[in-house]
């Protein structure tokens, strides 16, 4: 089993006081690897961490480890920056000793630091082994990567990815759409493309094209109806491979459709390329306006930055003569993705009311603005104006 595996989602839920991310992206968590049942691995800290934080910090990633299910011994040694330290000695975590070594050396020749192993799934260019320094590397050709997120399903996001990346197009730029949503792709069925990818002589993947818009999906290479259960490195590797495998050839905007939440997906996509800036999917309703906030605050300590907000199903209007004069319905609350933007002193991009047209399209594989509606040239314009192009 990969150390790193089981450390991610201990670390993640740790926060760390001086840089405000989690221990995980802050690149904290070094030198991780299993030596029988024992977990072995570095806290990197700097020298402005107070060393109650540093201590607070290592018990708060073992006790997670507890949580998550892991039963063997942790071996955490705390590694200040500058600072030599002793091999720590290992602990039985099942015993409740939680290794409160705190990386002081009493006199003990300094131990050399173990190997460093990547982690499964995530190496090639622009990924490191976490506790490295993350270089990220662009798309050749790409001049804007944009990543279209919520922080749950069900708010219409791809819907909004497909129409923004046609929309794109009318205005004359070249753009191209990744599906990284690998346990839903909706893209074949949203941009009635399929169809199996080949490679070309550089051993490429030749992305398929629609309505003008380059298409790369997980879905192009499974069945519509096999189940993809897949485990997170698994996930992660087929993000990168989308990112750094295909060629996309030259393009003004990749829209990247994110999957719901904050995951491994986005993390791995977010550290291996530099992001323009993040598109937040939200609807006018609290629950999902306290999701859409858990993606903005990712954006945030990822330092990716936000282009606004898209305040989705805003409104229900009934369509046809009889109803011109008829008065708009608030199903899902009325302005939500308004104040939200206000809050978070970010642009809103649009409101996108709930209409029979836009989600016949995305049923029937015709994004609704190839037909005329003309709600999303708000969104493209205001993704024009933040990240302009020659």
């Amino acid at each position: 089993m990969d150390p790193y595996t089981l450390l991610e989602p201990a670390a993640s839920r740790v926060r760390d006081p001086l840089s405000g991310r989690s221990v995980w992206v802050a690149g904290m968590i070094q030198d991780a690897k299993l030596d029988g049942e024992v977990l072995r691995f570095v806290l990197a800290v700097k020298k402005e961490h107070a060393s109650e934080d540093r201590n607070r910090l290592k018990d708060a990633v073992v006790r997670n480890l507890v949580g998550a299910g892991w039963g063997g011994e942790v071996s955490c040694v705390v590694r200040v920056e500058g600072v030599l330290n002793a091999a720590p000695t290992p602990r039985s975590v099942a015993q409740g000793d939680h290794g409160h070594d705190h990386g002081h050396s009493h006199g003990a020749e300094p131990a050399p630091a173990p190997k460093k192993e990547p982690l499964k799934g995530m190496s090639g260019p622009g990924m490191q082994p976490h506790g490295g320094p993350i270089t990220k590397t662009g798309i050749p050709g790409v001049k804007h990567i944009i990543a279209v997120a919520s922080g749950k399903g069900g708010v219409g996001k791809s819907t909004v990815a497909v129409n923004l990346a046609v929309a794109l197009v009318q205005r004359g730029r070249k753009v191209g759409i990744m599906d990284s949503d690998i346990y839903g792709p909706s893209i074949p069925l949203m941009m009635h493309v399929n169809g199996r990818p080949i490679a070309n002589e550089s051993k490429k993947i030749l992305p398929l094209r629609a309505y003008g818009v380059e298409c790369m999906s997980i879905g192009f290479l499974v069945d519509e109806k096999e189940p993809i259960i897949w485990r997170g490195p698994m996930v992660m590797g087929v993000v990168n491979q989308f990112l750094k495998d295909v060629d996309w050839g030259e393009l003004d905007y990749l829209i990247v459709d994110m999957p719901p939440g904050t995951g491994d997906a986005q993390l791995t996509m977010i550290q291996a390329v530099p992001i323009s800036g993040g598109i937040i999917v939200t609807t006018p309703n609290p629950v999902a306006l306290l999701d859409a906030v858990r993606g903005l605050e990712m954006f945030k300590k990822l330092d990716v930055p936000v282009l606004g907000i898209v305040e989705n199903m805003s409104w229900y209007e009934a369509e046809g003569s009889a109803y011109k004069n008829a008065p708009r319905m608030y199903p899902f609350g009325e302005g939500g993705g308004v104040r939200l933007a206000k809050e978070y002193s970010v642009a809103l991009l649009g409101q996108i009311p709930l209409r029979d047209a836009i989600r016949a399209g995305g049923d029937g594989g015709r994004p609704a603005v190839l037909d005329g509606e003309r709600v999303y040239d708000t969104v493209a314009a205001g993704v024009e104006r933040a990240l302009p192009v020659a």
